[in-house]
């Protein structure tokens, strides 16, 4: 097996920079959902309630990221400048502290969304835990800093819909070449290149895999969630892919070699 894929998503939500190769620090990908986007009146913001965030550009640097958008003026933020913190929570994670970004950015985003809201980052700093390890630090990420999913996966799943879905409509970070379908399921650690990691639970799958990547559009038929929640719901959700942590850092390249431990 071999890696196929290596996606980052610097905006929470937003739409996937496919690079070739990524390092791997304690809380995921470098630059992976390090932004995201919060209201007052909903919390933190997704592609569930507002699918045009999948059609925001992000590309992050040691310094910043600069932001595009359609129709919209490119945005730059620098790390530097985020001075003020408030408190922010993601799901059931407990409020942990966030940098705030400029008016510039809220301004930009809240014309883009239609609703006012106010970018945040979070760094190495980062007091966020993992629920299952609280010994792993994670960004914004749902729950865990790094998912994977087999492609022989994607492959049985298109095989039962009628019109095939694309990855990124289930905005992994790591694709791995497979050819038994959910494989993935019963790894318990693998290595990819040097990098060891650990699947600590698989991933319950929700609304957002219908939103089109392309578009923005959500699917009026629900696809590709309902086929899945005919064979792959269980009592903790319909399931696709595997959430990991890693248990040692360094560099992914496209094509490592991918092995069980």
């Amino acid at each position: 097996m071999r890696l196929a894929e290596i996606h980052i998503h610097p905006l929470k939500s937003c739409r996937s920079n496919l690079v070739s190769s990524a390092l791997v620090e304690a809380m995921g990908l470098q630059h992976d959902r390090r932004w995201m986007l919060v209201s007052d009146r909903e919390g933190f913001l997704t592609g569930r309630q507002y699918p045009r965030m999948v059609l925001i550009t992000a590309s992050m640097d040691a310094s910043g990221v600069t932001f595009d958008a359609p129709g919209m003026d490119s945005l730059r933020v620098e790390i530097a400048d985020l001075q003020e913190r408030q408190g922010v929570t993601v799901w059931q994670s407990g409020e942990f502290a966030a940098q705030v970004g400029s008016d510039e950015a809220d301004f930009w985003f809240s014309d883009f969304l239609g609703t006012n809201c106010r970018l945040v980052y979070t760094g190495a700093d980062s007091t966020r835990r993992t629920r299952k390890d609280p010994e792993v630090p994670v960004s914004f990420a749902d729950g865990y800093p790094v998912l994977l999913i087999g492609t022989a996966s994607l492959d049985e799943l298109n095989g039962r819909l009628v019109q095939p879905v694309s990855m990124r409509h289930f905005r992994p970070n790591l694709v791995v070449e497979t050819s038994v379908p959910f494989i993935e399921d019963s790894w318990q650690h693998i290595r990819i290149g040097d990098v060891v990691f650990e699947n600590l639970k698989p991933c319950s799958r929700c609304l957002f895999t219908t939103v089109d990547p392309d578009t923005a559009t959500p699917a009026a038929d629900r696809q590709p969630l309902e086929t899945l929640n005919s064979y792959r719901r269980t009592e903790d959700g319909t399931m696709f892919g595997i959430n990991l942590v890693a248990r040692s850092l360094g560099r992914l390249q496209l094509g490592d070699v991918v092995e069980l431990v």
